[in-house]
């Protein structure tokens, strides 16, 4: 208790308040310009929290995640384009809002549902993840192995078209974690005799140049071969549909309740993220619609549906990070290059070892929640206005960004060049459908599996029946087995239907 009350006085001292505050106002910046996305935002404010204590630079961070969520919605609605894949479904009724004359109610509707999703998933957050992490320290190597197995299966499953394109990703990924001296043998590994790479490939170069680099490279390619078109915004006119009343948002309450539900269900499962999130709240909207709704062609409830589901997963898949050191979504996997920058490692330990922290993070991101809405409900239009920000702009601005981001950590040229080199292999295996999330995880939990695979084979004894005193682990295996089994043949079964 005392751990809690500390921690939460942390979260409302100034410098905490005002680096979340900025961290809101950034990612709302990003969210709203076309061509940035949340992971791409994540990845290049991690510099910046460099120099920042530990609860100001995770609630800053946070608030970018949060704030970047809400704030892909506007372009979504006003212009149609998606920044990241889960604001497709916010186009279709978003959109359709904005040409009747309704933009300003969609946009309030947009950012009411992710902050009441947001708010929800967090309290689910700071409920759950202690006892999960209490159940976590009595797991043994095994058991932990069977879990990274199946958080691996799932993320490489969902994450590209084809999962033996995301189990190879994630095994690059592990390998490229293996870099360095062994901790074991104290025998350099792939380092090619380059003495920068004797302690391996620090997390901050391939975070940015996996996620925002790359993905600068393809906004350039894609501006190339089809610049957008102007002049495509529709205007915000006073009229009477602008205003969202509280009837009608009683009216969307349900959508709001079970969207919130759906999102923090699907942020506890390693690997499935808001994308999934946002189509299955949606396809549920959609299924529980009554006589009068018209999905597709400017039902508020799509939008509602839509963008509550993606928020609610950004806490909730802090839930598997904290509890077991697994992130369970790209902005987690982010943020664990924020913990190791200040010397904490995720995982259930950090209950014992950071209880302030932790529950420091929890305040922070009540308060992110609030700034959420202050900010997005005093700054609606004006964020419109910024989608008209074209592309050759932002984008020499993001690439600066990066190569000073590289810089800053370790203040060398060789891990720009290692950001760059980072960054054209994931734009080469975005190219051939290869999954650079599943990539970036893969680096991420490498080392912990690599351990826990390590010390299993010498509790085993190289005796494979030795295996049968551990029931718990046999399960996990074969459930990890059995998901692997199931994506190889979902594509099948769906070219079949």
């Amino acid at each position: 208790m005392s751990a809690m009350l500390v921690g939460f006085s942390d979260a409302l001292r100034p410098d905490v308040l005002l680096s979340v505050f900025v961290g809101i106002l950034l990612g709302y910046v990003i969210g709203v310009l076309p061509g940035l996305n949340r992971p791409a935002a994540l990845a290049i404010a991690i510099p910046l929290s460099y120099y920042m204590n530990p609860v100001a630079a995770v609630g800053f961070l946070i608030g970018i995640a949060k704030a970047s969520g809400a704030g892909g919605a506007t372009s979504a609605i006003m212009l149609n384009i998606p920044g990241e894949p889960n604001a497709v479904v916010t186009c279709l009724d978003g959109y359709p809002m904005a040409r009747a004359g309704k933009a300003e109610k969609a946009l309030k509707i947009a950012l009411y549902g992710s902050v009441i999703g947001d708010i929800l998933a967090t309290i689910v957050l700071i409920i759950a993840a202690r006892p999960l992490a209490t159940a976590a320290l009595h797991f043994g190597p095994l058991e932990m192995t069977g879990i990274m197995l199946i958080s691996l299966t799932f993320i490489a499953g969902l994450s590209s078209g084809s999962v033996f394109k995301g189990m190879a990703a994630g095994a690059l990924g592990v390998l490229a974690s293996t870099i360095g001296i062994d901790a074991e043998t104290a025998t350099p590994r792939l380092t090619f005799g380059q003495v920068e790479l004797m302690d391996g490939i620090p997390l901050l170069v391939v975070t940015v140049g996996m996620l925002a680099l790359s993905e600068m490279f393809i906004q350039v390619e894609s501006y190339r071969t089809s610049p957008p078109s102007q002049g495509v915004l529709p205007e915000i006119v006073p009229s009477q549909d602008r205003a969202l009343g509280w009837k009608e948002f009683l009216h969307l309450t349900p959508t709001i309740g079970r969207s919130s539900a759906i999102g923090i269900g699907i942020g506890l499962l390693p690997g499935l993220g808001p994308t999934i999130a946002s189509f299955a709240s949606y396809a549920y909207a959609k299924r529980a619609a009554r006589p009068g709704d018209q999905f597709g062609q400017g039902e508020p409830k799509g939008v509602a549906a839509a963008e509550t589901a993606d928020n609610a997963v950004v806490p909730a898949s802090l839930i598997p990070l904290f509890a077991l050191g697994i992130p369970g979504s790209v902005s987690a996997a982010i943020l664990v290059g924020a913990f190791t920058i200040h010397g904490v490692t995720p995982g259930p330990r950090m209950f014992e070892t950071h209880a302030r922290l932790v529950y420091g993070v929890y305040g922070a991101m009540l308060v992110a929640s609030i700034f959420l809405l202050v900010v997005g409900r005093f700054g609606l239009i004006a964020f419109a206005k910024l989608t008209r920000v074209p592309a050759t702009i932002i984008i020499p601005v993001v690439i600066v960004l990066c190569i000073v981001g590289a810089y800053i950590e370790s203040r060398s040229v060789f891990a720009v060049q290692l950001m760059i080199g980072f960054a054209i292999v994931a734009y080469v295996m975005h190219r051939f459908g290869y999954s650079r999330i599943t990539f970036l995880i893969g680096f991420i939990v490498g080392p912990l599996f690599e351990l826990s695979l390590r010390q299993s084979l010498i509790l085993l004894h190289g005796s494979p029946a030795a295996l049968l005193n551990y029931p718990f682990a046999i399960a996990l295996m074969l459930g990890a087995l059995v998901t692997l089994v199931l994506f190889v043949g979902w594509p099948q079964r769906t070219e079949s239907a």
